[in-house]
């Protein structure tokens, strides 16, 4: 019940993810001036998450840092509705953005405090399916909006709304755990495990057999590396897409809500696909299929774009697969960090997506309004493949 909160959360952010980027362009600002004001709220995150994950870890408190960020965008948002200036609202988006990653830390160590590892991969694939269906809804609600013609007000209130919700919810249902040791213990059982590997294959060796065994660190800043690349990739491509849709697409606003309504279900159903399938492959194996999925099917979109017929259903269709091939490379990339990330770094996960994030989030609008978006889906196919090279190299193994 202590993840009611989040999902009311995600609903007001899924409303706004695409009205935002719309809203901007609508009210004079341009493609470049959505791509600054996404990777300026990203860059400045960036120190904000490393701040936020290492305190909740120091003061072992998470409850407060959660609703810290509930209410500060509630209050931001209302902020939103006073002014029409793009500068000020790419202001008043950082200032959001710095305050909202307050309560991504708290929410992963929650998790992974909560749960033992061999719970890890199916809680926090329960827990996302569960907010994305939140979003899900919040695109819905975009939707219905701009079908039955809400103003920019009425839209952005409602997404405060939703956030005041969410505080006074989680104020009632979260609580910190009382014990903090489940990832200390897991660090623990790796390296333990490590020895005795070592020790079995030494053993072998000087008894003249050959080991069948396999012993090997994961490279930690391949991973980092990695988890970077994808987050890039993503973010060039995503950040842009509403406009693609309804400038070259000439597609009406509320239909562009509807496409990202069916990517986010194709997201749930990757969410609650990892609840089922948790445990039956090595994490790493599937994360190296998942980025090379996404980059087909970024590959794809470029062949659909020059077809005549059908280009916003086979888009659609893709993005519906990006959205579960995504839900599935989350959780595992999760549950891998909060094994692989010492306790008091937990922020780090977060700074490391926000950095190819706020990357991504001007190079994609950028590369659109210069080059097209045809050169837009090239660099993203590319970058990903970038991606799945620096995962298997984090997965490499020695004998």
């Amino acid at each position: 019940m202590w993840r009611l909160g989040f999902f009311f959360h995600e609903m007001a952010f899924g409303l706004l993810s695409v009205f935002l980027p719309l809203y901007i362009v609508a009210i004079g600002g341009s493609l470049v001036d959505v791509g600054i004001m996404a990777s300026a709220a990203l860059f400045f995150a960036i120190p904000a998450a490393f701040f936020w994950g290492y305190v909740c870890d120091k003061t072992r408190r998470y409850k407060r840092y959660i609703l810290l960020s509930f209410l500060s965008a509630a209050a931001l948002l209302y902020a939103f509705t006073l002014t029409s200036s793009v500068s000020l609202l790419i202001i008043l988006y950082t200032a959001m953005s710095v305050l909202h990653v307050a309560h991504e830390a708290p929410k992963n160590v929650l998790i992974a405090e909560l749960y033992t590892r061999e719970d890890w991969e199916k809680s926090y694939a329960f827990y996302e399916g569960f907010t994305e269906a939140g979003w899900l809804i919040g695109l819905l609600l975009g939707f219905f909006s701009s079908t039955f013609g809400f103003d920019a007000r009425s839209t952005l209130l409602l997404c405060g709304g939703l956030n005041l919700l969410g505080f006074f919810v989680s104020l009632i249902l979260v609580k910190d755990p009382m014990l903090i040791f489940e990832r200390r213990l897991v660090s623990i059982e790796k390296t333990v495990d490590f020895a005795y590997k070592g020790v079995i294959i030494a053993s072998k060796l000087l008894d003249g057999l050959l080991p069948n065994e396999k012993v090997g660190r994961e490279n930690l800043y391949a991973f980092c590396s990695g988890l970077v690349l994808f987050s890039l990739a993503s973010s060039t491509l995503f950040t842009p897409l509403p406009i693609f849709f309804s400038g070259d697409l000439a597609l009406p606003a509320s239909i562009v809500f509807f496409i990202y309504v069916l990517n986010s279900g194709g997201g749930v159903i990757g969410y609650f696909l990892a609840v089922r399938r948790s445990g039956q492959l090595d994490e790493k194996v599937r994360i190296r299929r998942i980025i090379l999925f996404r980059s087909a099917l970024v590959f794809l979109l470029i062949l659909f774009v020059q077809t005549v017929a059908y280009t916003a259903i086979l888009t659609t269709i893709v993005l519906i697969l990006m959205g579960f091939g995504y839900a599935l490379y989350f959780v595992y990339a999760l549950s891998l960090s909060m094994e692989l990330i010492p306790a008091g770094k937990a922020g780090l996960f977060n700074v490391l997506i926000s950095i190819g994030g706020a990357c991504g989030s001007f190079l994609g609008p950028f590369l659109a309004q210069i080059l097209g978006f045809n050169y837009l889906f090239l660099t993203t196919g590319v970058i990903f493949l970038l991606a799945y090279m620096t995962f298997r190299v984090f997965s490499w193994q020695f004998a």
